[in-house]
């Protein structure tokens, strides 16, 4: 959504020029790696590990030996360096894909002037930083239709380089594919997009058993709409404009379809034990990177909740 009215010109100057064209990615992407670097390292900085003992090939730690475990569990060699007997323990192998969709469209450029950053930036910060946790933590991850699961310590760098590459048309849902059963989808846009589709892409990457969580990536005028007097709103994907005269009579209407659309998306979700929240951008990322990460946990263990909120209530 844009708006133009004075005070406003810069927002709609913004969407316009925003295209989802290589060059204006490659001016701003390093500085958004640079952010999500920095946010993933004290996300990283604040958890605990996901290692834990149990099969694999990697030596993890060596630990005391329990008295009733069978005998050849002892390491001989370690053991003779003291007056105990020790185990020595593999790194427990959990490594799953896990697919993180950013929504790169055209209606992600905007950004009004109680934002941090727009929706594309915040997107793709978080985008990058939760990949970067990721594959810390020991797993793979991909973008659907633009980039393989990759465990690559440098993965940020993969991510950037394949959506500057990308000349495909700026989708704001996730191509048609299906997951591995065990895969976990992360679809972060603005999910401005009719209901009807976002059934149909719902059902699709859900159809093997996947699971997953939808963030609504919003600017906080898209939450409050604080308009007011003659204002233009132009719709950035080619659906034309529209004037309001009168725009602070629109926002008890707008409130509603809002509240509406949220409640059939979260319906959606609710089916399929997937989870669904919002996140507005003059909130922190790392409130939502930490928010995803859990979710996650959650998702391995085998519990799922719906109950967890990042950003303003849904």
């Amino acid at each position: 959504m844009a708006a133009e009215n004075g005070h406003t010109a810069k927002e709609i100057i913004a969407i316009r020029r925003a295209d989802g064209e290589s060059r204006t990615l490659a001016a701003s992407l390093p500085r958004l790696v640079l952010e999500a670097r920095r946010i993933a390292a004290n996300v990283i900085h604040g958890l605990h590990g996901r290692r834990r003992a149990g099969s694999g090939e990697n030596f993890w730690q060596y630990r005391r030996f329990v008295s009733g475990e069978p005998a050849q569990n002892v390491d001989w060699r370690r053991s003779a360096r003291d007056d105990h007997l020790y185990v020595r323990e593999l790194e427990w192998e959990a490594s799953h894909t896990v697919w993180i969709w950013p929504d790169r469209s055209p209606s992600m450029a905007f950004a009004s002037k109680a934002a941090r950053e727009s929706k594309l930036e915040r997107t793709l910060i978080v985008a990058f930083a939760l990949a970067e946790l990721l594959v810390s933590g020991g797993e793979r991850v991909g973008i659907p239709g633009l980039m393989a699961p990759t465990a690559s310590r440098s993965v940020i760098d993969k991510m950037a380089q394949a959506m500057l590459h990308d000349d495909a048309d700026r989708l704001s849902l996730p191509p048609s594919f299906v997951p591995a059963a065990l895969a976990e989808i992360i679809v972060l846009s603005d999910f401005w997009s009719p209901i009807s589709e976002i059934k149909t892409t719902l059902a699709g990457l859900s159809s093997s058993g996947a699971h997953g969580t939808l963030v609504q990536v919003v600017d906080p005028a898209e939450e409050s709409f604080p308009y007011s007097g003659r204002v233009e709103f132009v719709e950035p994907e080619g659906f034309g404009m529209i004037t309001a005269g009168r725009a602070e009579t629109w926002a008890q209407d707008y409130t509603a379809r809002l509240a509406l659309h949220r409640d059939q998306i979260r319906a959606e979700t609710t089916k399929l034990d997937w989870l669904f929240t919002t996140h507005a951008t003059d909130r922190s990322a790392a409130e939502l990177l930490l928010y995803l990460h859990a979710g996650m946990q959650v998702s391995k263990s085998g519990a799922r909740t719906t109950t967890i909120k990042a950003g303003p209530a849904a």
